[in-house]
């Protein structure tokens, strides 16, 4: 006849058995929750702070006249250096803008009555926080200096924890030169879809190897603009999704 004790004694290798299962379940699972957060989340996490650069905070959302006339809205960020910034735009088939001169003037004013391309003209000077833009490049369309591509770039305060800059940019596409709805002075007139030119600028920058470095990092932030719909400091309509784009140049996006 079997005894009580002997049966608890032959079930107890199985009860320690799931015990030591049962800490190894939990144990795996610790691992794999550190391994997540430490090596996933935290990181990611990090990554979305670094990304959000401390000069959007003061930076604003327009650039404006001399004037002081709400202009051109900001749709554009680039991280890095300004060698970098200089060579992606070079890469990317784009030119610096001529300094605004008598002479510049009277070349672009003639050229746009010839048709004739002008791959370099000046573009206006235009303020954020009280400064002119620090570089301008353009992209002629058509051959025709009254129709380019252009996007300026200021360089902001402060930089990053990681040290890098960053430079705000706002590209627009000139449709035309023409009268100025605000002022009455000849200017260039905007196409209402500055979304399209960022994005266009955008393309053309994408998939570049700048200097062997990689491609360029690309994140977006949503409704950095207030407002979707509005006037430049022309008068001219513009229409937007309220997005920027922020571009880190490989030597940016490698010191993350």
């Amino acid at each position: 006849m079997p005894i009580a004790g002997d049966s608890a004694s032959l079930n107890r290798p199985h009860l320690v058995r799931h015990v030591l299962l049962g800490l190894a379940l939990v144990l795996v699972c610790m691992l794999a929750s550190y391994l997540a957060l430490a090596y996933k989340f935290v990181p990611s996490a990090l990554s979305f702070v670094e990304r959000r650069h401390p000069a959007l905070a003061t930076v604003g959302t327009r650039a404006f006249t001399a004037s002081g006339i709400p202009g051109d809205p900001l749709n554009l960020a680039f991280v890095g250096s300004e060698s970098s910034l200089v060579r992606a735009m070079l890469a990317a088939g784009w030119y610096p803008a001529d300094p605004i001169t008598l002479r510049s003037s009277v070349r672009i004013a003639v050229d746009s009555v010839a048709h004739k391309p002008y791959e370099d003209a000046p573009v206006s000077q235009l303020l954020v926080n009280g400064r002119r833009q620090d570089l301008a490049f353009e992209l002629a369309a058509a051959g025709n200096p009254s129709r380019r591509h252009h996007v300026r770039f200021w360089l902001t305060q402060p930089h990053d924890a990681l040290g890098r800059s960053m430079w705000i940019g706002a590209a627009t596409f000139d449709s035309g030169v023409g009268f100025s709805h605000t002022t009455g002075q000849i200017t260039h007139h905007i196409s209402g879809d500055i979304d399209a030119e960022r994005d266009k600028l955008l393309r053309d920058l994408q998939g570049l190897d700048v200097e062997h470095g990689g491609p360029l990092a690309v994140n977006w932030i949503d409704d950095f603009q207030p407002q979707r719909e509005g006037r430049n400091g022309g008068g001219d309509r513009y229409i937007t999704d309220g997005r920027l784009v922020v571009i880190e140049s490989p030597e940016a996006a490698s010191a993350q």
